[in-house]
């Protein structure tokens, strides 16, 4: 395949980023400092930032598979709120250039064998209908060889190595799209391999999400035990001699676990032990998530809309953006990931990429049997409003935090100017727009009302 080039780089990075080696160089002559000496000062190129040599995590248990189980709108509406490039922004797009920046670019895939005969490409996708008014970033349509590569090893891991889901399941995991979501969202991975560490764990959370809370048998009742036995597949249990095996035993007990398990020790290959201990934070962050909006289910609570808002910052896709790393095959160093302006702008893309989940699929949702609960449908309830009013609030919701993402990404871009700073928020801003364009094309899953 060619060489992609450089990322399409979303607004949450400065022109301070691009421009840092000029910058510092600037600086250095109004100093009175020799240029020689100043460019000695900016770093070279930042070198391969995974991790070598470290000591590989004792991976779960592998048993034998168990058995089954059960663009712009032309309706004369308000149109999508999509960015216009200005001179400055289409030089940020050609991405930061000086010393020390090459690692913010894409990047270079890594040569592959040619992929192994697949079953015949999927239909082009339906460009499907941008939510009017909604702010966002059209990206690329995803490389559909890969696309197709990665749909075609996800489902034969699905069916042949965790039995995910019955026969009669296969069309709703084909209209999922997995495969383009997850080239869209990491058009940075080096190799297929890095973008099925992504896909894997999408389809795990998924299952869990599908089995244990909503459409296929899920109910709020003991779902904290469930999430809990889940969870150690991804964060194993240390105990007895004695009672090890029958642990190892219970991950192949149901869809989810077995899903899980898997995932994640395709995840240990390649990642660190330090993203992959902040993976399982942010999937324990989920598990609250889900958790909370399980006993609201059960005491038919219609929370206030801010103690929704702080529920969907844990039951939201966080766990996807925060492995971008991972995805594309280097590092962000915890110092450097753990601090709070990393944090908020992580927490920021994270919701904002649910509520444009709450939008999409808030027709799917209202067609369903009993009371779903999303960002419109509490704003209605809350704030006295009707459905449609309710509606074009969320879509304010929606904007107001990718503002703030943008904005915080910024600021951190500028005060932060590191190669894999840069990269990480690169990656995180490119995966909440490949969010938006998958929601907006699969129209499988998603239909828009009629408020407009």
């Amino acid at each position: 395949m060619p060489e992609p080039g450089p990322s399409p780089l979303q607004s949450s990075l400065p022109a301070a980023a691009a421009r840092f080696g000029a910058h510092v160089f600037a600086n250095a002559l109004a100093s009175g400092i020799e240029a020689a000496g100043a460019l000695a000062t900016v770093p070279a190129e930042a070198p391969a930032e995974a991790p070598a040599g470290v000591p590989a995590e004792v991976p779960v248990p592998l048993l034998p598979p168990a058995g089954p189980v059960g663009v712009p709108v032309s309706d004369g509406g308000p149109a999508a709120v999509v960015r216009q490039a200005s001179p400055a922004l289409e030089r940020i797009l050609r991405g930061p250039s000086g010393l020390g920046t090459a690692s913010l670019h894409l990047a270079a895939r890594a040569e592959e064998p040619p992929y192994a005969p697949a079953a015949p490409a999927p239909e082009e996708p339906v460009p499907g209908r941008p939510i009017p008014g909604l702010y966002f970033h059209p990206v690329p349509e995803p490389d559909p060889a890969r696309v197709a590569e990665v749909s075609r090893r996800i489902k034969d891991w699905a069916v042949d190595e965790v039995d995910l889901y019955p026969d009669d399941w296969e069309g709703e995991f084909d209209g999922f799209s997995v495969g383009r979501y997850m080239v869209a969202c990491h058009p940075d991975a080096p190799t297929v391999e890095h973008l099925m560490l992504a896909t894997r764990l999408m389809v795990a959370e998924n299952a869990v999400d599908d089995c244990y809370c909503e459409d296929h048998g899920g109910s709020p009742i003991g779902l904290g035990g469930r999430l809990l036995m889940a969870h150690t597949a991804l964060d194993p249990l240390h105990t007895t001699k004695e009672y090890q095996p029958e642990w190892a035993q219970s991950l192949h007990s149901d869809a989810p676990r077995r899903a899980y398990r898997s995932a994640m020790e395709y995840f240990l290959q390649l990642a660190s032990p330090s993203q992959a201990d902040r993976f399982r934070h942010d999937m324990a962050r989920l598990h609250m998530g889900y958790l909370a909006e399980a006993a609201w289910a059960q005491t038919d609570h219609v929370p206030e809309v801010w103690e929704y808002l702080a529920m969907r910052q844990f039951n939201n896709f966080r766990p996807c953006p925060t492995i971008t790393d991972a995805v594309g095959g280097y590092e962000l160093p915890a110092d450097l990931h753990a601090p709070a302006a990393m944090q908020r702008v992580i927490a920021l893309a994270g919701n904002a990429t649910t509520i444009v989940n709450d939008l999409y699929s808030y027709t799917k949702e209202q067609a369903s049997p009993g009371r779903h609960l999303n960002l419109p449908v509490v704003i209605a309830e809350r704030e006295d409003m009707s459905e449609q009013e309710a509606y074009l609030k969320a879509v304010e919701v929606h904007n107001d935090l990718m503002h703030e993402f943008e904005a915080e990404s910024a600021a951190l871009a500028a005060a932060c100017p590191v190669p894999s700073v840069l990269r990480f928020l690169r990656g995180v801003a490119v995966w909440v727009d490949g969010n938006h364009y998958w929601h907006q094309t699969n129209t499988y899953r998603y239909s828009l009302p009629d408020f407009w």
